[in-house]
């Protein structure tokens, strides 16, 4: 994407910051940063940051980051006259926190918004001193929660790619197969085929271990007759899909499988009826849960129906019974069934939706 995207971007947020009455924000998430400057899409690990963003209402923004991304960082920004890059050192004084916390004193007028919910109180009492803020979580989500045309062909593309992988993936579920060996497969089908990282590490749950929502791939095998649970993604070109299927493997599936799998697809169908524009998130997931219900299985539905994609795997909206966001033209979601049941497995099956204009596609 051009620069002038992300500049446009970063112009949208100052509308905002303007009706918070906000003179500039510190933004450290870093898919948010990604999203205003395409710089560094994610943290590798969260004891360490490649660099945060500061937006000014004066129409200045500022590339904070350290020496190793010093020339990446000045090959992005070039426009000096609108955007600066500040190297901090971690030997300077007050370390980076303090460095930035002099930048912040110097180019922000008023209250300085910041996001809460990631940043460490470490960090934060070091960039905040003798500063006036206020938590301005979810403003720079407000702008990603809808995808441009350009954000929905690359997400389409990357859940192409998914589909790819789970239109190959039987093949690889064989007797003696176990979640490692599968989860490995997977990882490989994807790098092979241009991901450059994995949306999330692969579930792989086999019979037992398919009844955890979020299982880890371990030693379980494939017998010669099994469930097998998997939910996969990749990111392609910045952008994640995220899927779930459940196979039989071995002869014919035994009837409560097939019932299962029956009533998780009926409720997703049950689910998809209600999305439209102006149909509230919460409504969505009580469509499934309202047919769960009747099938007297509810208390074998244990998560909420699906979330929002996107440069993250779980972003804004939730399909959940307390999100009330109205959904919008744009929006992408999951919707992803599942009942569980310890003493066998469970059942997940999940597609990507886009909502549309005057309901929903189906990537």
């Amino acid at each position: 994407m051009n620069s002038g995207l992300y500049q446009s971007r970063r112009e949208k947020l100052r509308n905002l910051l303007e009706e918070q009455n906000l003179g500039g924000m510190l933004v450290t998430l870093d898919a948010n940063r990604f999203y205003l400057s395409g710089f560094e899409l994610q943290d590798a690990q969260t004891n360490e940051s490649s660099g945060c963003l500061i937006i000014t209402a004066g129409g200045k923004d500022w590339l904070c980051t350290d020496a190793r991304y010093a020339e990446a960082a000045s090959r992005l920004w070039r426009e000096a006259d609108k955007e600066e890059v500040f190297i901090y050192s971690g030997g300077g004084t007050g370390g980076c926190a303090g460095q930035i916390n002099q930048l912040l004193k110097a180019t922000v007028k008023g209250v300085l918004g910041f996001e809460a919910f990631c940043i460490s109180q470490g960090f934060f009492a070091g960039v905040t001193a003798g500063l006036s803020v206020a938590g301005a979580d979810g403003l720079v989500e407000k702008l990603r929660i809808v995808k441009s045309p350009e954000e929905i062909a690359l997400m389409r593309e990357s859940c192409n790619l998914n589909h790819a992988l789970l239109h190959w993936l039987p093949g690889s579920l064989a007797f003696g197969r176990t979640e490692k060996n599968i989860s490995w497969d997977i990882e490989q089908f994807f790098r092979n085929h241009g991901a450059e990282a994995l949306s999330f590490e692969s579930i792989v749950g086999i019979n037992a271990n398919a009844a955890l929502p979020h299982a880890r791939a371990g030693e379980a095998s494939i017998g010669e007759n099994s469930c097998v649970l998997v939910d996969v993604g990749c990111r392609l070109k910045d952008y994640c899909s995220d899927q779930t299927r459940t196979f039989w493997v071995g002869d014919k599936a035994p009837g409560h499988f097939l019932k299962t799998l029956e009533q998780v697809k009926e409720a997703q169908k049950r689910a998809f009826k209600v999305i439209k524009p102006g149909a509230a998130c919460k409504d969505v997931h009580a469509a499934a849960g309202k047919y769960f219900e009747e099938q007297g299985v509810a208390g074998h539905f244990n998560h909420g129906l699906g979330h929002g994609v996107g440069l993250q795997t779980h972003e804004r909206p939730r399909l959940n019974a307390a999100d009330e966001t109205v959904l919008k033209p744009g929006m992408v979601v999951t919707v992803e069934p599942g009942l569980y049941y310890p003493e066998w497995g469970g059942v997940r099956w999940e597609h990507m939706v886009l909502v549309t204009e005057d309901g929903y596609e189906i990537f």
